[in-house]
């Protein structure tokens, strides 16, 4: 009888563990999609409509004969 109530502890142990770590996961999980989905909201607030970033200003370069962004 004292092996059987050894072998119950030891299984509500394991299940309360499995709880715990099932909690944890679940935090992080979460807190892993609330930062894709501001990663995701700041890209599209950054970015252009069409996807290309706005460079400044371009000059022509006569020596390669194509236009460059401008030297500050």
């Amino acid at each position: 009888m004292p092996q059987l109530l050894g072998l119950v502890l030891i299984g509500a142990g394991a299940f309360a563990g499995f709880k715990i770590a099932q909690r944890a996961i679940g935090r992080m999980s979460a807190e892993v999609d609330r930062a894709a989905r501001e990663a995701a909201e700041h890209r599209a607030r950054t970015q252009a409509p069409d996807g290309m970033k706005d460079i400044g200003a371009l000059e022509f370069d006569s020596v390669s004969g194509v236009y460059r962004p401008k030297k500050h």
